[in-house]
């Protein structure tokens, strides 16, 4: 008759280690979630984000479409950013490389990563990106202006596409925003820290 205790003991034991097991689980895919959603993003053209590749266009298509350049910065850094030219008209297919300007305005050494999307969004998925200064953080030095070029093209397929045949008209709009530079932080902290004693 006091065969199944120890099995009653085990049950309380399994559920708490699998509910830790889950919360681990769930704590890590909540990290995950941002870079895999960007991945994501990028490599279907989902939400207007254009799609990435290295390889080039396959080959050229018919249509001619105008792709205008939007530059936009956050409040909090300060930099000077546009494109070189506004706009251009593009033969899907053809890969183009366009030039935006960048000038850090202030005194110090500043930072910044571009968020970017394609609209309308249902372009996002046809407008590929070959290069781009928005894969990684930049970093400017007081008064320092730069070129910074982006290589696409616009996936011939976008001819296909029931979606796309209304649309003339794409626009790449990019958005600086500031990175704040832990470094410093640190550096700033330590040289006002008070000495023990």
């Amino acid at each position: 008759m006091n065969a199944p205790a120890p099995r009653s003991r085990k049950r309380p034991r399994m559920i708490a280690a699998a509910l830790v097991v889950g919360t681990a689980a769930m704590l890590g895919l909540s990290f995950a979630s941002v870079p895999l959603y960007r991945a994501f993003c990028a490599a279907t053209g989902f939400g207007g984000m254009p799609r990435t590749d290295v390889a080039g266009a396959p080959s050229p298509g018919e249509r001619v479409l105008t792709v205008r350049f939007d530059a936009n910065v956050a409040r909090d850094l300060p930099w000077r950013f546009e494109p070189e030219i506004a706009k251009i008209s593009l033969r899907t297919g053809e890969t183009k490389t366009v030039y935006y300007k960048v000038a850090n305005l202030s005194d110090r050494e500043t930072s910044g990563q571009a968020a970017y999307n394609v609209t309308p969004g249902q372009a996002g998925a046809f407008f590929v990106k070959v290069a781009c200064f928005c894969f990684e953080e930049k970093r400017l030095g007081p008064h320092e202006a730069e070129e910074w070029p982006v290589v696409f093209y616009l996936d011939p397929a976008l001819e296909r596409e029931e979606g796309m045949r209304g649309v003339r008209e794409i626009t790449l709009s990019y958005t600086f925003f500031a990175i704040k530079d832990s470094t410093a932080a640190k550096t700033s902290e330590t040289a006002t820290a008070k000495p023990k004693g």
